[in-house]
């Protein structure tokens, strides 16, 4: 059995309005490992849940695929039929939405979209359903389970609504579970509970996590790759070591500088300066080159290729191949290409 599980090959997600064609998602190639987390990291507007609601289709219209290929365990999700595309969602595939109380239902109660997931994808009766949905539950640490079932979203608080998410996400034990800013809401001690919950299922259920965040410090412990994303497209990947202690493009310096840093005492804070490009209008250049401060005249021209900096470490910045660093060895290296 192969160990990749997915492959995303030049993958363009537009969408078409009157002004022209918002290019969202504008040629990403990567892929995922069994058992393995992979973060996706950019401040809003990179195209981090674009490129997510593309590999599961479903995107709001008027965005469509126009071009590349979704490969999961070899079969091309942008080809499926509706039918088939149905039956990968939930069950092969599934997704935590960033803000739980608008992903789930006001109307119906927990245990009905709990079990009403699990009846859609396995062959589960309502009552085994409703003993999967339990199982659930505590899996991911709600107190008790059998009042929560009955209770109507807004009855919980925002953690435990998150963690109703995340129990209907890995109910089927899917392949792979797509954590689309799965903390954003919550405060810093949940958060931490849930991202060490989602490791611990991770391990238990054999699955892949394909992690989505605007926040390097949340995915610093638990991705064994990053990939960092600017304007729709990759601008860095790599090992999480690498990404943090050598990072190669300026964009991902200057959302390290961001971080705030323990060991500092009131060292301010470095904001990236100017404002994110427009999709619209997508400079020929380096997208993040009008906010470079180390910006050259060829960056305002021309895209700069993707090139091994380190084993297991890609970035495409002009500032790597003026200074002549490129790893030579790097081609099969570890980093998914």
């Amino acid at each position: 059995m192969s160990q990749t599980l997915l492959q995303v090959k030049d993958l363009h997600t537009i969408f078409p309005i009157e002004s022209g064609e918002v290019r969202a998602v504008n040629g990403i190639n990567f892929s995922l490992d069994r058992g393995k987390v992979l973060g996706i990291v950019g401040e809003s507007g990179s195209g981090k849940s674009v490129t997510a609601y593309s590999i599961l289709r479903i995107l709001d219209n008027p965005g469509k695929i126009s071009q590349g290929e979704i490969l999961f365990e070899e079969e091309d999700i942008v080809r499926m039929p509706p039918g088939r595309i149905r039956q990968i969602r939930g069950d092969k595939i599934s997704i935590i939405f960033q803000d739980p109380m608008t992903s789930l239902n006001p109307v119906f109660t927990v245990g009905n979209q709990l079990t009403e997931a699990i009846r859609l994808h396995t062959r589960r009766n309502r009552r085994q359903a409703r003993e999967r949905a339990l199982e659930m539950l505590r899996l991911v640490g709600v107190n008790e389970p059998a009042k929560r079932l009955k209770q109507y979203p807004h009855q919980l608080s925002g953690g435990m609504r998150q963690r109703v998410m995340i129990a209907m996400a890995m109910a089927c034990e899917p392949d792979i579970l797509i954590a689309d800013e799965p903390t954003t809401a919550l405060d810093v001690t949940i958060q931490a509970q849930i991202l060490e919950l989602m490791l611990e299922l991770k391990d238990k259920l054999g699955m892949s996590i394909i992690m989505i965040t605007h926040d390097l410090g949340v995915i610093a412990e638990m991705c064994d790759e990053i990939i960092v994303m600017y304007a729709g497209r990759i601008c860095e990947r790599g090992t999480a070591e690498e990404i943090f202690y050598n990072p190669r493009h300026e964009y991902t310096k200057g959302l390290l500088r961001s971080i705030p840093k323990i060991t500092v005492g009131h060292e301010k804070l470095t904001p990236i300066g100017g404002s994110p490009v427009d999709l619209l209008n997508m400079p020929s250049g380096c997208a993040f080159s009008a906010r470079c401060d180390q910006a050259m005249k060829v960056c305002l021209t021309q895209q700069p290729e993707e090139i091994w900096v380190a084993k297991d470490h890609l970035a495409s910045c002009w500032l790597n191949i003026r200074d002549g660093v490129r790893y030579e060895a790097g081609e099969g290296g570890g980093a998914n290409g």
